[in-house]
């Protein structure tokens, strides 16, 4: 069967052994924990649940310790690596299953790739990411077509808790994700799990996209709840009425209108809204005007702690 020429040991020593045995240490500036628990690289599999037919885009293999598993149940892999030197490795390592027609290998950061299009659809996404960069990922993955089926994702607990939250814990980023995605903790894995160990807990987060009709009409549909949805986080601790009016710059009149009509009470604060609460306001919203969003609104008094700038996640 095409596949790695080699099979280290998913262990500690293991992943250290590998490393020395390459010449290469984990580099910190990039992120690089190795994964190195056996338990937690058969859930990943299982959650990715692999066959002869399954296309699967894998961004940041490291030493391709997934990436065998994944090839050995019949997955044919792209992989993203941004390290030239584990790039090397990773050619020798799969050149078997490069020949086979299994394995692709991209050397790039995935950031400046156009990930929805590097893997023909239907097809699957798995990866380990560095906290930095998930958000835009997902915002790359969700946000454009055609969508994965199923992502599995090894991200920082933290992160992965933000994404999952219920409304009361909402973010930019929860609205977003939970609103193309059904989204599910799948298990939670300790520090001891990489080599060398990461000062944080990481989550094996699993990521359903919903069907293309179940979501808004068309894109400028899309990007209006998009500035919606922006301009209230930008003060997700204020009561929402008085958030959007600042926001938006629409009169007072609007989104008290608007907010009846989608049965949102105007003292509820932004991170209180469920997607389907979301949806029903920017509907009743309709044509929000022009895009002002990055534009500062009028200076408010002095002492104010509001920020006005940015994507809040």
């Amino acid at each position: 069967m095409p596949g790695a020429k080699s099979k280290p040991r998913i262990d500690p020593a293991g992943v250290r052994r590998a490393l020395r045995d390459a010449g290469l240490r984990a580099r910190h500036d990039l992120s690089q924990n190795f994964l190195a628990d056996v338990d937690v690289l058969e859930s990943i599999v299982a959650e990715a649940d692999p066959d002869r037919d399954s296309r699967i885009l894998e961004i940041g293999p490291g030493l391709g310790i997934l990436t065998a598993a994944l090839v050995e149940a019949g997955a044919s892999v792209t992989a993203v690596e941004i390290d030239r030197r584990l790039a090397a490795l990773l050619r020798e390592r799969f050149a078997d299953a490069a020949d086979a027609g299994t394995f692709r290998l991209v050397e790039g950061d995935a950031l400046d790739e156009d990930l929805t299009h590097l893997v023909a659809p239907p097809y699957d996404v798995v990866a380990n990411l560095p906290y930095h960069i998930t958000s835009p990922i997902l915002h790359a993955l969700l946000g454009r077509t055609p969508r994965p089926t199923r992502l599995v994702l090894m991200v920082q607990r933290e992160v992965a808790e933000r994404i999952a939250a219920p409304a009361g814990r909402m973010s930019y980023l929860s609205v977003f994700v939970q609103y193309h995605a059904r989204v599910r903790i799948a298990r939670l894995v300790p520090p001891t799990a990489f080599e060398p160990e990461p000062a944080v807990e990481s989550a094996v987060l699993v990521l359903e996209p919903y069907p293309e009709d179940d979501r808004l009409p068309d894109a400028a549909a899309e990007d209006e709840l998009w500035r919606l949805v922006q301009a209230a986080f930008r003060e997700r601790r204020k009561m929402l009425h008085n958030v959007l009016v600042r926001q938006l710059s629409l009169p007072a009149a609007t989104i008290e209108r608007a907010l009846a009509a989608a049965s949102i009470a105007p003292d509820r604060r932004p991170q209180t809204l469920a997607v389907g609460e979301w949806l029903a306001l920017a509907a009743a919203l309709g044509d929000l005007g022009p895009d002002r969003r990055g534009v500062a609104p009028q200076r408010r008094r002095r002492g104010s702690r509001d920020n006005p700038h940015g994507e809040a996640t």
